[in-house]
């Protein structure tokens, strides 16, 4: 287990259970952030067996708001709200099934004040499962 991994991810979240969409944090810098999440048959978003879209938009969307969770607290300041400001370009090549597990990766590709754009990339192994480009904006 790394340093990330030990991270309580509910102190990096607004989100609480049972709308939790990460497990861990398994890395994080200023500009790529990259988490786990394991697919249980009791997910809100798994629908017979298989993680919908919107699981994947809000897993890729709370990594994001991981890695701007993180960032506040490397700088011992509150962690900031952030929403969803606009979905681009998303595009899932298969639904992930129970019990397979992601890795979610946030680069970003731009910080204009309080909007982040990324790009995010959702893979089981080697296998890229969906890919997205998302603003994130955050509270003042």
């Amino acid at each position: 287990m790394n340093e990330f991994e030990k991270l309580n991810v509910l102190d990096l979240l607004p989100q609480r259970p049972p709308f939790v969409m990460i497990d861990s944090m398994v890395f994080c810098d200023m500009q790529t952030c990259e988490t786990r999440l394991e697919i249980r048959a009791d997910n809100i978003f798994n629908d017979e067996g298989r993680f919908s879209s919107a699981g994947m938009n809000e897993n890729i969307a709370q990594t994001c708001a991981a890695a701007l969770g993180y960032a506040s607290l490397c700088r011992n300041e509150k962690v900031k709200i952030g929403f969803i400001g606009a979905v681009s370009g998303f595009r899932a090549y298969r639904t992930p099934k129970t019990g397979e597990t992601l890795l979610t990766r946030v680069e970003k590709l731009q910080e204009v004040f309080n909007i982040t754009l990324v790009h995010a990339t959702i893979l089981i192994g080697d296998e890229k499962v969906a890919e997205t480009d998302m603003k994130i904006a955050l509270e003042k």
